[in-house]
């Protein structure tokens, strides 16, 4: 299926209004010159939501954590002291440290991550995941369409993480494992200022979304009266991005 095909029937199933998801891939090359990002680098990802890609490296993000949930970097020592310590996500370092063995994230053997919203991309190719920022009513048919031709009971998945490592560690993990598991994310308090008060992360692994795009008009999202509710909803919305 080609680019454009999928936005067609995703513009289809979810309506007008819904944002455009985002391609993100580690290339040998940079697809924009994006300056330093200081603190969370999701501040700088509102370009790419706006139609203007971001090319994120170990010099563009500025925050520790950021650079090593991109593999541009290995943890550094002060992370578990400040995750559990200063931010008090985990009870102790020690669990922190845990946590980030349990993710099983290798060192990026490209320099750059782009991020491309989807109808400035000209194929899927070379990308590694997708991510939907998403609303409830957005949520309720991304999930069901995953669950639809998947019988596994952790389709979709919600683990502890920063924002970062929710979107692009697990993700990146969950595809070049050809896995099947797709992620909510944007939970973490330290990224939500930078995401709409209404919106959470969905993301789906290339391998992944290869074999839904397939089955997309099979599923509730077509010719549903349930869903047509939502989608009515989701047309009408004066918020959907707030």
């Amino acid at each position: 299926m080609t680019v454009q095909q999928f936005i067609q029937n995703y513009r289809e199933a979810f309506g007008s209004k819904v944002p455009l998801p985002l391609l993100f891939g580690y290339s040998t090359e940079a697809v924009a010159e994006t300056p330093k990002i200081g603190g969370c680098f999701f501040k700088g990802l509102q370009a790419a939501r706006e139609g203007i890609p971001v090319s994120l490296s170990a010099d563009v993000i500025g925050c520790g954590g950021g650079k090593l949930y991109t593999g541009f970097s290995d943890m550094p020592e002060r992370v578990p002291g400040f995750v559990s310590l200063k931010e008090k996500y985990k009870q102790t370092p020690q669990m922190v440290v845990d946590y980030i063995d349990s993710l099983d994230m290798k060192r990026a053997e490209k320099p750059y991550l782009n991020f491309v919203r989807i109808d400035k991309a000209e194929s899927f190719d070379g990308y590694e995941g997708i991510l939907f920022y998403a609303t409830p009513d957005m949520l309720s048919g991304l999930c069901g369409w995953a669950f639809f031709d998947c019988g596994e009971p952790d389709a979709v998945v919600s683990r502890f993480g920063s924002g970062c490592s929710s979107v692009v560690s697990m993700t990146i993990v969950e595809n070049e494992r050809q896995g099947y598991r797709c992620f909510l994310g944007l939970f973490d308090p330290s990224v939500r200022p930078w995401v709409g008060r209404n919106e959470l992360s969905f993301t789906i692994p290339i391998c992944r979304f290869t074999q839904m795009m397939e089955t997309m008009k099979d599923c509730f999202l077509f010719d549903s009266h349930a869903w047509a509710k939502i989608r009515n909803r989701l047309e009408t919305a004066d918020d959907i991005a707030e």
